[in-house]
Parts: structure tokens; C-alpha cells; sequence
């Protein structure tokens, strides 16, 4: 199975009279998704499963990659690993899973699945972290496939 976690793209500050789901990308924001959106679909398979937090910023991310997608709540922005690795279905889904997110969940779920343990893991805003599992006639582990920030997704 592989596990593509994509941080949503750079959204709108935090503002007091607003809830936080509702904020949205901003421009910059909107060019990190189409970015990497892009360079997703060149290379995600065809039957690759996407679910997105039902927050603003993250569906707008999703947007970007012009694909069919499903909110999902248990990945709203109080989420947890664990419950994203439910979503996700892992290890067991047949079908790659791109999950897009939010920090520092995305963080716990990339250490949890590469070093064993959550830990506070840094995933820039737009950048994806891409999880695969070894072959069954390989060593049991997880690996990291790729890990690409926005800024390098261009064409």
C-alpha cells in the first residue's frame, strides 16, 4: 500500500471572529496547490483513493489536483493519527490512499509509519510525504518514496 500525506497549501492567518475551518488558501496558497496538484496527477495511479478535512483550505487544496475526492470528518483539523490511519485504511486498502491534511498530525503519521513513533515531524505547508510498504519478499518495513515541498513540484 502506499500512503501519500499532503499538507494543505499556505491558507489565510488564524482570525479571532472566524472559525478556524473556514479559512481559506491564499494566493500563494493557490499556486502551491495547482503546483503540486499538477504534479500529482502525473504521477498518482489512475485508482489512487483521495479523502480531504472538511476544512476550507483543505478541500480547496484538493481542488487543485482535479481529481474526484471525499471529505472526510475524522480528518478534520482535531484529528489524530490513528484516526487517519483508519481512514486510510492502512495497511490493508488495495489501493493507494492520498490523505490531504493538516500539521502536526501529518508529522505524527509519516514518523509513526517510517521511525515507529510519533514525533513532531515537520511537513511544510503544500508538500506531500509519499509512504510505501517493501515488497512481501522484503524486509518489513515502511519507506519513504518521495518528499517534495511546493516549490519544487513545478514542472
Amino acid at each position: 500500500m502506499d500512503l501519500i500525506l499532503w499538507r494543505h497549501a499556505e491558507a489565510e492567518p488564524h482570525d479571532a471572529d472566524k472559525p478556524d475551518a473556514a479559512r481559506e488558501l491564499t494566493a500563494k496558497g493557490r499556486k502551491q496547490a495547482v503546483k503540486m496538484g499538477e504534479w500529482l496527477d502525473r504521477n498518482l495511479p489512475s485508482e489512487c483513493r483521495i479523502l480531504a478535512s472538511p476544512a476550507v483550505r483543505t478541500v480547496q487544496t484538493a481542488e487543485a489536483l482535479g481529481r474526484k475526492f471525499k471529505t472526510h470528518a475524522s480528518l478534520a483539523t482535531d484529528t489524530t493519527a490513528d484516526a487517519i490511519l483508519e481512514a486510510a485504511k492502512w495497511p490493508s486498502s488495495r489501493e493507494p490512499v492520498l490523505i490531504v491534511g493538516h500539521q502536526p498530525t501529518l508529522g505524527h503519521v509519516a514518523s509513526l509509519l517510517i521511525a515507529g513513533t510519533e514525533q513532531d515531524w515537520v511537513m511544510r505547508k503544500g508538500s506531500i510525504v509519499w509512504i510505501a510498504q517493501k515488497a512481501a519478499d522484503e524486509a518489513d518495513a515502511n519507506y519513504i518514496r518521495v518528499v517534495l515541498g511546493a516549490d519544487l513540484a513545478g514542472k
